[in-house]
């Protein structure tokens, strides 16, 4: 998959059968271990679509290279460059570049990157972080500068861990060391467990510390926010500390930050209740820059562009037997898919690996508006109501009929005084 296509040979560029299955079926660490890391560092990338070929060459190719010629492809289509994309990624290597080479301050500016659901956030970070430790090892000849003699440390500039659920500053510290599967006892106290992180982030040369859904960091628990001070301890260690979560700004990490559109920047209001000597207590948010990744907009030429250049890249990854110049870029598909998706770099990708997959299974081998409307993306909604259920009628009740009420007992006007004219007459 990695060559030039020849004509003689159709097979030409796509990996062997064995090598197939090392990808696809090889174990797949958890990526917030250092193997699971190192995993997705060296094998990120590696499955590329595969060459172009004619129908005729299609039909020579055996069955089973014809799954991985369209199956394989089709389902592991690669990592764009996008907008949102770059701008995560030149803010983590500005950062890291800068943060690399300082010596006398005392404290290393850290990053923020939120963003919502299938907005791509972890595979952004993910990538950027993967592509420094690339750069870093390779500047220093996959060595450990900081190693001391005689010792072989495992070498790890980037650390990836999940925020743990529910979160204390000791959970954090035992979910670092696992990233190294390093001991721990059980009976460690906090100050214990704080220096054993730090001795492990110096021994292996850590570089950058990216902790994964930050958000499920409530302010309004005690606990969250020791977790909170910690990290900013974490951050004079000579790590740059790139956290990631959903809504960051919301979720109170950062106050409750607001976007002014003139500078494009996020303001902090004024904290009244936490206030020392007439000064704010301003540590988190003077100490991380804040990118909010977003998903494709369709207002301005420029951004009708970008999402139609991503669509076209999409399109020239696709291996599909009709599949023509345009299919995603032409006539009113881009709307289509832009009304379908939002714009959210997920959902679009998840779309269209769907139809590309109904439309192998079919046997159209071409993607258009009609065969999309049969995908299911997020829910089935129905076009009508569903029918309501049919309640059985209670049964008819057999009515009493109520007792005829006595009739009244007459007055005895025996004693009734009927005045004078009464008795005259009598």
């Amino acid at each position: 998959m990695t060559r030039a296509h020849s004509h003689e040979d159709p097979l030409e560029g796509l990996p062997s059968r064995a090598r197939i299955a090392e990808l696809i079926l090889g174990n797949r660490p958890s990526l917030d271990t250092y193997a699971g890391w190192q995993h997705y560092r060296t094998h990120c990338g590696l499955l590329v679509p595969a060459s172009v070929i004619t129908p005729k060459q299609w039909s020579r190719l055996p069955e089973s290279r014809q799954y991985d010629y369209r199956e394989l492809t089709n389902a592991n289509l690669p990592l764009q460059d996008t907008p949102m994309h770059d701008r995560v990624g030149k803010l983590i290597r500005r950062r890291l570049s800068g943060n690399t080479r300082k010596k006398n301050d005392p404290t290393r500016a850290g990053v923020m990157i939120s963003g919502w659901g299938n907005y791509g956030t972890p595979a952004s970070v993910c990538s950027a972080g993967a592509v420094f430790e690339d750069q870093w090892l390779e500047l220093h000849s996959c060595l450990n500068p900081r190693a001391l003699p005689g010792t072989r440390d495992l070498h790890a500039p980037v650390v990836y861990v999940s925020t743990p659920v529910t979160a204390t500053p000791k959970s954090l510290c035992a979910s670092i060391l696992g990233f190294f599967r390093a001991p721990i006892r059980t009976s460690a106290t906090l100050p214990e467990l704080v220096r054993q992180v730090a001795d492990s982030l110096h021994d292996h040369g850590v570089k950058a510390l990216i902790l994964h859904d930050i958000s499920r960091l409530r302010m309004h628990r005690a606990d969250d926010q020791d977790v909170l001070d910690l990290m900013r301890a974490f951050m004079s260690l000579d790590v740059t500390l790139i956290l990631t979560g959903v809504n960051i700004p919301g979720a109170g990490l950062l106050r409750e930050a607001t976007w002014n559109t003139k500078t494009r920047q996020w303001e902090m209001p004024p904290l009244e209740s936490t206030r020392i000597h007439g000064l704010e207590i301003t540590q988190t948010e003077h100490r991380f820059e804040l990118i909010e990744i977003d998903r494709f907009r369709y207002t301005t030429p420029k951004q009708i562009g970008s999402f139609v250049d991503h669509l076209e890249g999409i399109e020239q990854h696709l291996r599909l037997m009709n599949a023509k110049t345009g299919m995603l870029t032409g006539g009113t598909l881009p709307e289509y898919l832009k009304r379908r998706t939002g714009g959210v770099i997920g959902l679009l990708g998840r779309l269209l690996e769907d139809g590309a997959q109904e439309a192998m299974e079919s046997g159209k081998e071409l993607i258009d508006e009609s065969l999309l409307d049969e995908i299911v993306l997020g829910r089935d909604a129905p076009e009508q109501a569903p029918d309501e259920p049919v309640i059985p009628a209670a049964p008819p009740t057999a009515v009493k009929e109520s007792p005829k009420t006595k009739a009244a007992r007459p007055r005895n006007t025996t004693f009734d005084d009927h005045g004078p004219q009464a008795d005259a007459t009598g």
